[in-house]
């Protein structure tokens, strides 16, 4: 099997978090290819032996960014906060979908973008804190408290309770 071939096997997780983290299906493919290109083009900076799903996120992650940053830029009216222009501006999923994957759809929305980030690398992607800390560029403990402070808020928002009420944490 040849390194070709393991980035091939890693292109359902890629499209997976895309998808999630782009709420557009087009937009999602299109982060995917751009990371495919970059991988490919760059497999020479790669090195054997290490973590290839945390190398190619660590791509995705960073051309993710550097998109919200250069629309930012470029978005008259911007509020100045590329996460939330990015998702104001999604078009959500046409096909019908479960009310539980709907629910937890719009409780991911309601997270920061940093808690919603590690929540979906470390609890849908599988990846360790190590890797997310390495594809994020931020400590393992900042991952922990994200992730602590993302689970807290997604629980509470799925069963119901109020999410700003007093001695909650966000």
């Amino acid at each position: 099997m040849t390194i070709r071939d393991d980035i091939v096997a890693e292109v359902p997780r890629l499209r997976r978090y895309a998808r999630v983290l782009l709420k557009n299906q087009s937009a999602a493919d299109d982060l995917v290819q751009d990371c495919l290109e970059r991988a490919l083009s760059r497999l020479h900076l790669f090195r054997p032996g290490t973590n290839l799903r945390a190398w190619l996120f660590t791509i995705m992650h960073n051309l993710h960014v550097n998109t919200m940053i250069r629309a930012r830029r470029e978005m008259p009216g911007s509020n100045g906060d590329a996460a939330s222009d990015c998702l104001d501006s999604a078009v959500p999923p046409a096909q019908g979908e479960g009310l539980a994957v709907r629910d937890m759809e719009r409780a991911l929305d309601q997270l920061t973008a940093e808690q919603r980030t590690v929540v979906l690398l470390v609890g849908v992607e599988g990846l360790t804190y190590a890797e997310t800390a390495s594809i994020l560029e931020v400590p393992v403990g900042t991952v922990m408290s994200r992730l602590a402070r993302g689970r807290e808020r997604l629980r509470v928002l799925m069963n119901g309770e109020d999410p700003n009420a007093p001695g909650r944490v966000s």
